[in-house]
């Protein structure tokens, strides 16, 4: 019969890959463990977060669903698939138009930075003329 050998394994090693910026990575130094308790700052609020599946309020988002008269009832996993498209979707607009500020040797996005982003991009032609 074969042995097996059992190697311990960082689970931060083992979510590296999968999300979080290097920074992240990073703030609990050599031999530190990152738990939220012992972490202060935005290391701790970065930590707390770290475990969402959503960045958006849950409860604001079935809040703005209920909004709409033809919706009575939403449930939990519709809000979250909303949630995260609505993510999803402000992520790409938003890295599109940051696209348009650095060619304007800028930092920070400014309105007409999305307006060139709806303009010059197919899928946001449902957004033009919404802005004005």
């Amino acid at each position: 019969m074969a042995a097996t050998v059992a190697t311990p394994v960082n689970p931060t090693e083992l979510e590296s890959d999968l999300c979080g910026s290097e920074e992240e990575k990073h703030a609990a130094g050599p031999g530190e463990e990152s738990s939220p308790q012992q972490m202060t700052g935005p290391a701790a609020a970065a930590a707390a977060t770290h475990g969402r599946l959503s960045k958006l309020p849950l409860a604001r988002i079935k809040a703005l669903m209920k909004t709409d008269p033809d919706v009575s009832l939403a449930s939990q996993e519709s809000v979250f698939i909303i949630a995260k498209a609505t993510e999803l979707f402000v992520e790409m607009i938003a890295k599109d138009a940051l696209v348009y500020a650095q060619q304007g040797k800028r930092k920070t996005l400014q309105r007409k930075d999305l307006d060139n982003a709806i303009e010059a991009i197919d899928e946001f032609a449902f957004l033009e003329g919404t802005l004005d």
